[in-house]
């Protein structure tokens, strides 16, 4: 018996005493909520026998109770778990207080001040940086091409003469990844340095049957620039954004030692098939050739040309055409972005010294004091555009959202007594002539109609013939004097 009436005491005990924890911390609770002061405090937790501290209690009790009518949410009366509790808005001088506390507002002040100060001078500091770059290539193409000091260069692929924007940090233009067939060659190196110039990534791709690394060597050190030595007739694999396809030898002395070569029909069908794989937008470069000895004077693109399709240059010619045929295929058949450009006669520095064509032969001839070669009467004529036009106008080509074709020269006219004499007007004035039978299926006339080019690109040429050839010859002369290349073919 008095085992179990202690066990019984025991119990109660502890029952009590568990309680009365219980019911201190719970007080306590309800003492921080209640924001009692401490007086309070001590008197109900360290006094909770007193007759104050029952009073006290149901006095808080009844706060409290009241409180929770005002600021709970109300809830089902199934579920156990009481809401949680408003937060008030902080008043306006709660706010103004913390924002002086501790300097806050000074250092909100100076992050303005740095965040603005980046944001004004980050578009002077990427035009600096471009204009650097600029004046690098410039002075690296000048001194590839003649012994010159940089101030006498005269092809500039920065993007000059326009306008220059503030653009905000992260809001540019998206860098690409250009493939350049033929980019050693005489066009296609011009349009390489154009789109280094402007910030792309460009990967040439040469055999260099007619290409030179000359053309190339000041872009060498440049990260954003490879070069592949490949024949494009062989499938290559390569991730892009668009593909400039000038691979093909254009000039007669050239196509005429090699008629047999595929790069018409085999390297187009590769870089096609590539421009599917990747989804690469493809510009062809074809030509005025496709018109052939043409019936129609000045030819526009609809024109469908008077070609012999057996006939000497017809290699050349038919290539082209073909060339065209299997782009339009892929541009409806696979829904690739395709573009076609129809190039007439263009001149510059980095042309071949002897590759066949009339600008050339009567600048090198005449330099190198040799008679100005004429086949037929001379009364054949051409039109000529500066490369640096029409590297403009394949880039608003590619850029555009028109497939073509499109005619790119310069629809100034000239026979070939008039171009000797402007040959000779720069060079040398006491330059002769010398007549040689015309050869087969030489054109009577070429002038291209770009009313196309000019509504659609708004592109037109900008370079006269008298204003583009006296730079032609610094070039043609300096590396004649020096013997950078062979006496030719």
């Amino acid at each position: 018996k008095r085992k179990k009436k202690e066990s019984e005491i025991f119990r109660r005990v502890t029952t009590f005493a568990s309680s009365q924890s219980i019911l201190f911390f719970s007080n306590a609770l309800n003492l921080f909520r209640s924001k009692a002061s401490p007086l309070q405090f001590s008197e109900i937790l360290f006094s909770p026998a007193t007759s104050s501290y029952r009073r006290t209690m149901k006095q808080l009790h009844k706060q409290m109770s009241s409180k929770r009518d005002d600021e709970t949410i109300p809830m089902s009366q199934s579920s156990p778990y009481s809401p949680k509790t408003l937060k008030h808005p902080r008043s306006l001088p709660r706010s103004l207080h913390y924002l002086f506390r501790e300097q806050r507002l000074l250092f909100i002040l100076v992050g303005i001040l740095i965040g603005s100060t980046f944001f004004i001078l980050q578009p002077s500091l990427s035009r600096l940086g471009a204009a650097e770059s600029t004046s690098l290539i410039t002075r690296s193409v000048s001194y590839a091409v003649s012994d010159s000091p940089p101030s006498r260069a005269t092809f500039n692929y920065g993007g000059g003469g326009g306008r220059t924007g503030r653009v905000p940090v992260g809001i540019g233009r998206k860098r690409l990844r250009i493939v350049v067939t033929g980019g050693a060659g005489f066009v296609g190196s011009h349009l390489v340095d154009k789109l280094i110039g402007r910030g792309d990534e460009v990967i040439v791709i040469d055999n260099f049957f007619t290409g030179r690394k000359e053309n190339l060597v000041h872009l060498f050190s440049n990260p954003r620039f490879e070069l592949i030595r490949h024949d494009v007739v062989e499938p290559i694999l390569l991730e892009v954004d668009q593909i400039y396809h000038l691979a093909c030898p254009a000039s007669p002395v050239h196509y005429k030692y090699n008629p047999f070569h595929k790069t018409n029909v085999m390297g187009t069908l590769n870089m096609l098939g590539l421009a599917k794989r990747v989804g690469a937008r493809f510009l062809l470069t074809s030509t005025s050739e496709v018109y052939g000895d043409p019936l129609e004077h000045p030819q526009k693109e609809t024109y469908w040309g008077n070609v012999n399709p057996i006939g000497e240059r017809s290699c050349y010619d038919e290539g082209k055409r073909t060339a065209e045929t299997l782009a339009m295929d892929y541009h409806r058949g696979a829904g690739v972005e395709v573009r076609i450009a129809r190039i007439f006669n263009t001149y510059g520095p980095r042309m071949c010294l002897d590759d066949g064509r009339v600008v050339s032969n009567f600048v090198a001839q005449t330099i190198r004091k040799h008679p100005m070669t004429v086949y037929g009467d001379g009364k054949q004529t051409r039109s000529f555009q500066y490369v640096s036009d029409l590297v403009e106008g394949l880039v608003a080509l590619m850029e555009n959202d028109h497939v073509g074709p499109f005619n790119l020269g310069n629809p100034g006219e000239f026979t070939m007594l008039e171009l000797a004499e402007v040959v000779k007007e720069v060079i040398d004035p006491s330059a002769t002539i010398e007549f040689k039978p015309n050869t087969a299926d030489d054109p009577h006339k070429r002038k291209p109609d770009i009313s196309k080019a000019k509504e659609l690109l708004n592109w037109e040429p900008k370079i006269s013939l008298r204003d583009g050839l006296p730079r032609m010859v610094s070039d043609f002369r300096n590396r004649i004097l020096n013997e950078d290349e062979g006496k030719g073919l």
